[in-house]
């Protein structure tokens, strides 16, 4: 069965919400990954997914370029962590708080200071 026929009977992102893994999500999408990468980043991946997912308008789209556009989101988001790691590319807020800048601390006024 064709990627296409395949997303026609059920919507693509219905089919993609419903994944219960990445890999699944990647065979769905029909991208070729390396395990090795997958088993350390795949949240950051499909999180990164989500952000570029996030900006897509799709209303009235064909099943078919839904697919498209999905794919090439998904190879996208892939080839940021093949080139980098999760701690390079920080998508997650603990990981941009690792390095925000540090609050200042309250003023010190010593207690000789204070009448």
């Amino acid at each position: 069965m064709s990627m296409s026929n395949k997303f026609q009977r059920t919507g693509v992102l219905d089919r993609l919400n419903k994944a219960s893994s990445a890999e699944e999500i990647f065979a769905l999408l029909g991208v070729d990954y390396d395990p090795k990468i997958v088993n350390v980043a795949r949240l950051h991946i499909l999180k990164r997914m989500g952000q570029h997912l996030a900006k897509e308008q799709f209303a009235g789209a064909a099943e078919v370029e839904i697919a498209a556009r999905c794919k090439a989101m998904l190879e996208q988001a892939y080839a940021e962590f093949v080139v980098s790691s999760p701690i390079d590319q920080r998508v997650f807020k603990v990981l941009k708080d690792a390095v925000a800048e540090p609050k200042k601390p309250a003023a010190f006024v010593p207690l000789s200071a204070l009448k």
